[in-house]
């Protein structure tokens, strides 16, 4: 009953706008929408003249965004990142790399494990959790009804990212793989990857523990690892490989 309750005075805070100033959340669901700009990708990928023509035909093939919905569900320290609802008509035929990525991370214990597909395999990158240096700004930003505060960071060493995160989410993490603010991140941004991730809504939702289990499909590997087998594999496709290298390691 005082479960009950408590999600009861959860909710009702929430959605008057104040969640952020009345409680702490340590467990629920976050929708995130994922955007990329396709046809800024294709641009990078084939930026030669060589693929000039295929390019302009894939751009006349797909529209310039795409929009996809992931969810991150969390309880204490941990949590799991997830495809999520499917849009009506959606075509996955020509899904970026990243796109059905399972992400899991014991934050406590800085342990991430992560389901990622490759062409027609499937990789199950067991690491420790990514190390990053975030610098935190005085910029705000309201994010699916929390005050949210920006950081910035350099990952891959030279992947710059942007994020705004909010401290009354005490769970740490983020979507995919980046963590490391002191609250939820609730916004993301690759500017120059042409990605955005953003919060569409904060579920009070109960988490069973058996939801948070770590993926378990796929052959083992490091990250170190996946990076070499697919620059081994991708090594002579020019910018494309590098683009698409880059993607999966993200």
């Amino acid at each position: 009953m005082h479960k009950l309750f408590l999600y009861t005075v959860l909710l009702l805070g929430y959605h008057a706008g104040q969640a952020q100033h009345a409680v702490f959340l340590d467990k629920g669901r976050i929708e995130f929408e994922k955007k990329q700009n396709i046809h800024a990708i294709l641009d990078e990928m084939w930026g030669d003249a060589e693929g000039q023509e295929w390019k302009e035909l894939e751009k006349k093939r797909q529209p310039q965004f795409k929009t996809s919905y992931h969810d991150l569900y969390f309880s204490g320290t941990v949590t799991y990142y997830k495809p999520g609802r499917r849009l009506p008509g959606e075509n996955h035929d020509n899904d970026m790399p990243s796109e059905n990525n399972i992400v899991y991370s014991d934050l406590a214990a800085r342990r991430s494990v992560s389901q990622k597909e490759v062409f027609d395999k499937t990789f199950l990158q067991q690491d420790s959790i990514r190390s990053i240096r975030w610098k935190i700004t005085d910029e705000t930003r309201k994010i699916a009804g929390f005050d949210c505060r920006r950081a910035n960071a350099v990952i891959m060493d030279s992947v710059y990212v942007v994020a705004f995160y909010t401290d009354a989410i005490v769970t740490p993490g983020g979507p995919e793989s980046f963590t490391g603010l002191p609250g939820m991140i609730l916004g993301l941004a690759l500017p120059h990857e042409h990605i955005t991730w953003f919060a569409t809504k904060v579920l009070v939702d109960e988490v069973k523990p058996e939801s948070l289990n770590p993926p378990a499909k796929g052959k083992k590997v490091t990250i170190t690892e996946l990076g070499e087998t697919i620059s081994k594999t991708l090594k002579d496709w020019g910018n494309w490989g590098k683009v698409y290298i880059k993607r999966i390691l993200l």
